[in-house]
């Protein structure tokens, strides 16, 4: 198991302050010492938090510590004032790992994953080029067999299952609905295991979960 671990917060914390305090990048710095496998950052068009430039210099402190990046989004937000576009910030970046994400413009946060089906054909162009810069690719998804199978069949590296309701049930002590989770995001590990790919999962998880 390999632990990435997500800097968006640390970011929205910053914003909210105005300057560069807390800094991106010491804390960037603090989790390569302490033995990280990787970095994870999902800017959006508003700059809420993550910024382009954060995403363009956390993949030069990546690369020069020899851990991965994983740039998260979504693949056809376009440029937008500062906002770099996610096409043109993933050939700034050249991340390690792409993921991407259906966040919508409104959304406050990543609430559900890529619906099998939705824009096929853009999505390939997507693979493609991600194949071509030699960048894995992630599909977010919802835990489900079925969108397991979709992540295979459009030639997705691998997927990352959404545990969001997974997380919110145990601190909810509502052990009957995290136990229902629990299974569906094993039976979707199986699923990608035999579909070979590469499993990731991820949202609201920490130490208590």
């Amino acid at each position: 198991m390999k632990l990435s671990i997500n800097l968006n917060k640390i970011a929205l914390i910053r914003n909210s302050r105005g300057g560069n305090t807390p800094s991106l990048l010491d804390y960037a710095k603090q989790c390569i010492d302490l033995g990280v496998d990787g970095l994870t950052l999902h800017p959006r068009p508003d700059h809420r938090h993550a910024t382009s430039e954060d995403a363009i210099n956390l993949s030069k402190i990546c690369k020069a510590n020899n851990i991965e990046f994983n740039l998260e989004g979504n693949p056809f937000a376009m440029a937008n004032g500062e906002f770099v576009g996610f096409k043109e910030l993933c050939t700034l970046t050249s991340p390690d790992q792409v993921t991407l994400v259906p966040d919508d413009l409104q959304q406050i946060t990543s609430d559900h994953g890529w619906q099998p089906g939705h824009l096929n054909d853009e999505l390939k162009d997507f693979i493609g080029l991600f194949q071509y810069l030699k960048t894995r690719t992630s599909l977010f998804i919802d835990a489900t067999t079925r969108s397991v199978e979709y992540a295979a069949k459009m030639g997705f590296d691998r997927i990352e299952i959404y545990t969001g309701p997974f997380a919110h049930f145990l601190e909810d002590s509502d052990l009957v609905n995290f136990q229902l989770c629990k299974n569906q995001i094993s039976e979707c590990i199986q699923k990608g295991n035999q579909s070979n790919l590469g499993i990731n999962v991820g949202h609201d998880l920490n130490l208590d979960n």
